[in-house]
């Protein structure tokens, strides 16, 4: 079984991850550190906040991963890193809308040796009444036109990244504070379930200290060591990928801050979202 960063892993199994790393620039001794001490196969990041010539991916080919990114050098931007091969790169789901005249770069389809994986970042929504909320839901359902596609091959497929949306009520810390807002609406929650309806299986990472495995916490009000935090970051397999996960969990280690050596220079601070870690016996 997989445990916390650097536990013993089973040969057979491949590890999967998927992590909003909020810039990958500002954060990537943060992301080499962790890529040495999970030694993921696998990773999908997201809000990469650079263009995609622009990735280090000298920095990562040192620790054995080969890079294929999508960024355009503003807020988003995904990739997939992988030390079990690249082939097959799609950029952008087939028919993803547009937003403001714009394609924007929220989604990388690669298969990674026996395994085919879409990093995916999903669009924030900002508020029901926003431009930004129906392209969302439009986005969601070019995502379910794709992952109905993916199916039909039955080989082990994930989609992989942050959703931007809490699947169920037990996925914030006080529901009652998020009626009315995104993240938590039926027609994003909708579309979650569609893509279950059509046959993927959400892979649900256990609790390893608290009693919720959420994967988001705002920088503000203390909200990570009050365990304020959502479930938005979601691994769902298709049925192959699925019943092959031994094991599945929350890299809350990664989202806490760094110590300063005395005297030395302050720590990068984390990105505002932990890792979700899966192994697969693939």
């Amino acid at each position: 079984m997989l445990g916390p960063a650097g536990a013993a892993r089973s040969v057979p199994d491949v590890r999967i991850a998927t992590w909003n790393i909020n810039s990958v620039s500002v954060r990537l001794e943060r992301l080499r550190d962790w890529l040495r001490g999970t030694q993921p196969d696998v990773l999908c990041l997201q809000e990469l906040k650079l263009a995609a010539d622009d990735f280090p991916v000298e920095a990562v080919a040192e620790l054995g991963y080969e890079v294929a990114a999508h960024g355009d050098g503003r807020w988003n931007g995904v990739a997939v890193l992988s030390r079990v091969g690249v082939t097959d790169v799609v950029r952008d789901l087939p028919g993803q809308p547009a937003f403001e005249g714009a394609v924007e770069p929220r989604a990388i389809g690669v298969t990674c040796g026996p395994v085919r994986v879409w990093s995916l970042y999903v669009p924030n929504g900002r508020s029901p009444a926003d431009p930004h909320y129906a392209y969302k839901l439009a986005w969601l359902d070019a995502l379910h036109h794709v992952a109905a596609s993916e199916l039909t091959t039955g080989a082990p497929m994930a989609l992989l990244g942050d959703f931007n949306i809490a699947p169920t009520d037990a996925d914030v810390y006080d529901p009652a504070l998020f009626v009315g807002s995104t993240h938590v609406t039926a027609p994003e929650r909708d579309r979650l379930a569609a893509l279950e309806t059509a046959g993927l299986v959400e892979v649900v990472p256990r609790a390893l200290k608290y009693d919720t495995n959420y994967t988001y916490w705002d920088y503000r009000q203390l909200c990570f060591p009050k365990n304020r935090g959502m479930r938005i970051d979601l691994v769902y397999g298709s049925p192959a990928f699925a019943d092959a996960v031994t094991d599945a969990y929350v890299d809350r280690e990664a989202r806490k801050p760094g110590k300063a050596p005395k005297g030395g220079p302050k720590p990068v601070p984390p990105s505002d979202h932990a890792p979700v870690v899966v192994e697969v016996g693939l």
